[in-house]
């Protein structure tokens, strides 16, 4: 609600009647005002999404959702908080493969503001039919423009501007009445442990491997399966050449003395 200046087409309703007013201030006046809140039926609307961890990246998260999109989820601060099978983690104990639910509670509440201001004059001068000048209670005049067709209560009365003198006392309310919507949002964010690996099936073959120890070779068998140690070298070839030359001459001595004895 304004003050000052914006005392402009003031609604009038006098005490004992329903007729509104408007009128127009140039000054400040003094008034009393009081404002009251009723609320109209509250809309709710939930909203449930969910998704798999797929990676935290020190404060970023990032989630994989049900429709196969990835989000991004930067800057989670520490104090959020996730209820995960009953336990309260934070951001660095999600661990991969955990689903998230989030549920998005929205209320939409509808509501009016009524402001009651409460004018009390007395009448100083009139120029029916557009405005009247009040004595207020601090004793300053204010000017009031009146729009066509309103009615004021003087005395119980209801009267037009024209019916307005000099030194009658006025009590008039200003009522204004504002619509508006509040709306609010819960958010909840939950989630489960990734389900453990499931155990093979009783009748499946499970190939197991059974390491053999392999015995060390015995001492006699290793030196036996050693190659020879090679002699050195220190003859030389020259006394076999001359033994064979030997042998190939007496050789034929033995031959040419058969042939002579007649024996071939």
């Amino acid at each position: 609600m304004k003050s000052g200046s914006s005392w402009i087409k003031l609604g009038l309703v006098f005490a004992v009647g329903t007729v509104s007013v408007a009128f127009a201030v140039r000054t400040c006046a003094q008034v009393q005002t009081t404002t009251t809140t009723s609320h109209g039926p509250a809309n709710k609307e939930v909203q449930v999404e969910k998704g798999e961890v797929v990676l935290v990246d020190g404060n970023d998260l990032i989630v994989k959702m049900d429709d196969g999109t990835i989000r991004h989820i930067p800057n989670v601060p520490e104090s959020a908080r996730i209820t995960v099978d009953g336990k309260s983690l934070g951001i660095h104990d999600l661990k991969p493969g955990m689903k998230l639910q989030r549920t998005i509670i929205t209320t939409t509440t509808p509501r009016t503001v009524t402001t009651v201001q409460t004018v009390t004059g007395k009448v100083w001068n009139v120029m029916p039919p557009h405005s009247v000048t009040l004595t207020m209670e601090n004793g300053k005049n204010q000017k009031f423009s009146v729009p066509d067709g309103q009615k004021f209560n003087v005395n119980g009365n209801m009267v037009d501007v024209f019916a307005l003198k000099k030194g009658m006392t006025l009590t008039a309310t200003k009522i204004v009445e504002t619509p508006e919507t509040v709306v609010s949002q819960h958010k909840a964010i939950s989630g489960t442990m990734p389900p453990p690996p499931q155990p093979p099936p009783a009748d499946a073959p499970i190939l197991v491997v059974v390491a053999v120890p392999v015995a060390a070779p015995a001492a006699s068998e290793t030196a036996s399966a050693a190659p020879p140690a090679k002699l050195p070298k220190t003859a030389s070839p020259l006394p076999l050449v001359g033994l064979l030359g030997l042998l190939s001459l007496s050789a034929s001595f033995v031959v040419k003395l058969l042939r002579a004895n007649g024996s071939f």
